[in-house]
């Protein structure tokens, strides 16, 4: 085992941990802030690369296709809300109902095909698994998507102070006091599950330019890293007191972190295959221990 080809190999976990930790970011606000279990996002995690790299491949330029991205994935989020909300489908079973359905829709958007690829050579990619070494400072893959992260968390620390945004936060802190403050807790849910999945959607376009195609099997567990990311931030960066910006760059860094430590069970011999079993035992072990550390400290204070 060469502890070089662990550091060759750094870089690259850390960009992809970014973009996933975006990803995670929005995962964060229906898991967290609307404490709903949105399983949609494994389906708006291909959506959005389908959408910037179809869009790409037919001349627009990349803002556009990223915009339409986010656009397409808020829409897939308006849908789940739609399904849970008006028709009383619980919100687990409307995610999974719109990512079923997305699978679909992922198809169509890619002509019928599994896979299209971008080269990264003929177009103007924004972020790419080539621009991490041996490139311009500005054209850097790891600075251009923390520079976005930091966009994003000032956008959203503003929207959520907003009147509507600190309704979205007050529905899933109490739903029913809410609704006697005479706040509409149906368009909340639909308009935090809308901005979360546009969000995803907008992770997966810069992930799909990332590896240079969309592949309709991208969002295949999307929600376990995205979790993973969420309570791995939580475990290690929850006792720190802070705001809401800095919880959400713990997110971020909670992403980071997930996929320096995949990197590190690579190199020491796993095999590729096991990853996704890999994962799930890291979002076990990080949900476990703060439930091992309560069992701890009360075991010690009743001896």
């Amino acid at each position: 085992m060469n502890i070089m080809n662990l550091l060759t190999a750094l870089p690259g976990a850390v960009a992809q941990g970014l973009i996933w930790g975006i990803m995670a970011i929005g995962v964060y606000i229906t898991y967290k802030l609307l404490d709903l279990a949105d399983l949609t996002v494994d389906g708006t995690m291909c959506t959005g690369g389908a959408v910037c790299i179809m869009m790409m491949l037919k001349g627009y330029p990349v803002w556009l296709a990223l915009t339409v991205a986010f656009l397409v994935g808020m829409l897939a989020g308006f849908v789940t809300g739609f399904l849970h909300t008006f028709m009383g489908i619980p919100a687990i079973l409307a995610g999974i109902l719109s990512q079923l359905g997305l699978y679909s829709v992922n198809l169509r958007i890619m002509d019928n095909k599994a896979n299209q690829a971008i080269n990264v050579d003929k177009f103007h990619l924004l972020v790419s698994l080539r621009y991490i070494k041996n490139v311009p400072v500005y054209q850097n893959t790891i600075l251009i998507v923390a520079v976005i992260i930091v966009v994003l968390i000032a956008i959203l620390y503003w929207f959520f102070g907003t009147e509507i945004g600190s309704a979205i936060r007050a529905t899933g802190s109490n739903p029913n006091m809410s609704r006697a403050q005479g706040i509409n807790t149906d368009v909340t849910k639909i308009l935090g599950l809308m901005i979360s999945n546009g969000i995803v959607a907008f992770a997966s376009g810069l992930y799909a330019q990332y590896q240079g195609f969309a592949d309709i099997n991208a969002g295949r567990g999307a929600i376990v890293i995205g979790l993973a990311a969420v309570i791995i931030s939580q475990v290690l960066f929850g006792k720190i007191q802070s705001n809401f910006a800095f919880k959400l760059a713990f997110v971020a860094c909670g992403g980071v972190i997930y996929y320096l430590v995949l990197q590190v069970v690579l190199w020491l011999g796993l095999n590729a295959n096991d990853l996704k079993l890999v994962s799930a035992a890291i979002v076990a072990v990080f949900l476990a221990i703060p439930h091992l550390n309560a069992k701890r400290k009360g075991g010690a204070g009743n001896a």
